[in-house]
């Protein structure tokens, strides 16, 4: 019983120490944070306006029937390469030839007609000159031949509307390229002035974008662009402003720009969705860190700054900005150590444990 007396101070001791100990680590590896850093550094600040849009072409064509009737044949389908002149789809409709047919027999009669006239103008010609007939008769003759020949223009003009009128039986493609929506079938019935089918070039593929109001004094012809789509994600696009439409919408308060593909784009469609960001300024040297670094608070902003590997709060003055980047203008020195992702918990005089 004494051995057991003369131990418990000695074991209360120990336990104390241990529990001081504990304590201590604890605290300490409480006030230790782990944190992503990057050094700030001068890059090349890069300014863009943000535009979003759709693939458009400036070569299309949008076909609507002339007239009215049952179509006939169909000779393509969507997605067909077409030639400009190729006939697309006929409507079944036979009085139009028979029109065409009789005054093409019309025109061929009265060019007889001249003919003969023609030929008896050129005898009395002759006859007048001997001396065999009046000059009355030779009046009435070329007055003959010139009456036949008006006639001839009136029913040539005929003739080719009568043509006209055939050649609007038939969906022509004006131009080269694929024909993206094709709506009728053989058998239909279509009234005039229906669009029926359009037909675009891939090889004119622009975007047609939109922009804020604000933005418009920023972009002219020529600046640079990249282009993403939804449908490739992991793509991206160079291309140009080609021309900016000189008229804002008043309710959307945006306006159109055109973005021209500075190499050959495989992969997309008409009518895709498309983002684009219009560089508009550039300037070298500039000291950057990440917007995300950044942290606002009382109107003013700062970042956690690493000294002696604790955090401490940095203020900072931001100029300029992109996309990604704010530019520093005083507060950071180039080499300086941020964190790059700032928290909640963070305090002044935090350890960090870091890795560059």
């Amino acid at each position: 019983m004494k051995t057991v007396k003369k131990l418990l101070p000695k074991y209360t001791i120990a336990l104390g120490v241990i529990f001081a100990v504990t304590v201590i680590v604890l605290m300490t590896r409480g006030n230790i944070v782990q944190v992503d850093v990057l050094e700030v550094e001068k890059m090349q600040l890069v300014q863009a306006v943000y535009a979003t849009g759709f693939v458009d072409a400036d070569t299309r064509a949008d076909l609507r029937a002339e007239v009215s009737g049952t179509v006939g044949e169909v000779r393509f389908r969507e997605g067909d390469q077409v030639r400009a002149g190729e006939v697309i789809a006929v409507f079944d409709e036979q009085q139009p030839e028979l029109a065409v047919q009789e005054a093409q027999a019309v025109v061929d009669r009265q060019r007889s007609l001249v003919r003969e006239r023609r030929t008896a103008l050129e005898r009395y010609r002759s006859l007048i000159a001997a001396g065999a007939v009046s000059r009355q008769e030779y009046d009435d003759t070329q007055y003959s031949y010139e009456q036949a020949v008006g006639q001839l223009e009136q029913v040539e003009a005929q003739y080719r509307r009568r043509r006209d009128d055939l050649a609007k039986l038939q969906i022509t493609a004006p131009v080269d390229g694929v024909l993206i929506e094709l709506d009728m079938t053989r058998g239909d019935y279509i009234t005039a002035n229906t669009l029926v089918a359009k037909v675009v070039d891939p090889s004119c593929y622009v975007i047609n974008a939109e922009i804020d109001e604000l933005d418009v004094p920023k972009i002219e012809k020529g600046q640079k662009a990249t282009v993403a789509f939804d449908a490739l994600p992991e793509q991206r696009f160079a291309a140009t402003v080609d021309r900016l439409v000189p008229q804002t919408d008043r309710i959307t308060k945006t306006s159109g720009v055109y973005l021209g593909f500075d190499e050959p784009v495989g992969g997309v469609q008409a009518g895709m969705t498309a983002t684009a960001n219009i560089i508009y300024h550039t300037r070298e040297g500039a000291l950057l860190v990440p917007r995300a670094s950044v942290v606002s608070d009382n109107g003013g902003q700062y970042v956690w700054k690493i000294v002696q590997g604790r955090l401490g709060k940095q203020p900072i003055t931001v100029g300029s900005a992109d996309l990604t980047h704010v530019e520093v203008t005083d507060g950071l020195a180039e080499g300086d150590l941020v964190v790059a992702t700032p928290e909640e918990r963070f305090r002044e005089g935090m350890d960090a444990d870091f890795e560059l």
